[in-house]
């Protein structure tokens, strides 16, 4: 928990106000000599938060609000340090974390202003290097649907990794030679069918993608 429990009703005065030293950019509200709230330097100007100065309810309950904010923020930022996400899914792992979904979402607002998180960024770069792992159009659609990316990012996303027509078919015709290669000496019809659903499992599906294996086994490509 961000914010100290202490009974309802209770007067609040603040004894001090201390910087943070494990969360830099931060300060404690320290009442009774125990920490009571972490918040941001920010938030403390905005509301003045002072030694001596009493927190009525409704102050308090905001203070709260900005503390479970912080809180959620400094958790993003350490899922950020490792990798780059999408703003839903890191929404969703915030709250799995146990971080309200109120300030979860108000911590995905603080750093997509920043710059910190950005969608279309983060679909063209999980496109681009998954592409180049051999997956194609229909599964990352799929995956970054998943992740809550929005449709047109997606959309964007995949014409980039892809091409205009986002359907992959120089990746898909490199899978197929390469696996066809594998399945030399299998009757035509058993290559056709593994070699499908070998593309299908990655991600390449469609009458395109099945004219081109027919192309390949009758040797015209």
């Amino acid at each position: 928990m961000t914010a100290t429990e202490s009974e309802p009703g209770a007067r609040r005065v603040i004894g001090t106000v201390v910087p943070d030293p494990r969360r830099p950019g931060t300060v404690r509200v320290m009442v009774h000599g125990r920490p009571l709230l972490t918040l941001s330097r920010e938030v403390v100007e905005a509301e003045r938060v002072t030694a001596g100065a009493e927190l009525p309810e409704p102050v308090y309950a905001r203070l709260c609000r900005a503390a479970d904010e912080e809180a959620a923020h400094r958790t993003a930022l350490r899922f950020l340090e490792r990798r780059p996400f999408a703003a839903r899914d890191l929404a969703r792992r915030l709250v799995m974390k146990g971080h309200p979904p109120e300030a979860a979402e108000a911590a995905i607002a603080r750093l997509e202003r920043a710059g910190l998180i950005d969608d279309a960024r983060f679909a063209l770069h999980y496109a681009e290097t998954r592409a180049a792992r051999g997956r194609g159009p229909l599964r990352l659609r799929r995956d970054l649907a998943a992740l809550g990316v929005r449709r047109d990012i997606v959309d964007g996303a995949l014409a980039e990794a892809f091409g205009a027509d986002g359907g992959g078919a120089p990746q898909a015709d490199a899978l197929a030679r390469k696996r066809l290669a594998q399945l030399a000496g299998l009757p035509r019809q058993a290559q056709r069918r593994r070699v499908l659903a070998f593309l299908a499992r990655r991600g390449f599906a469609g009458e395109a993608v099945g004219r081109m294996v027919g192309e390949l086994l009758d040797g015209r490509r």
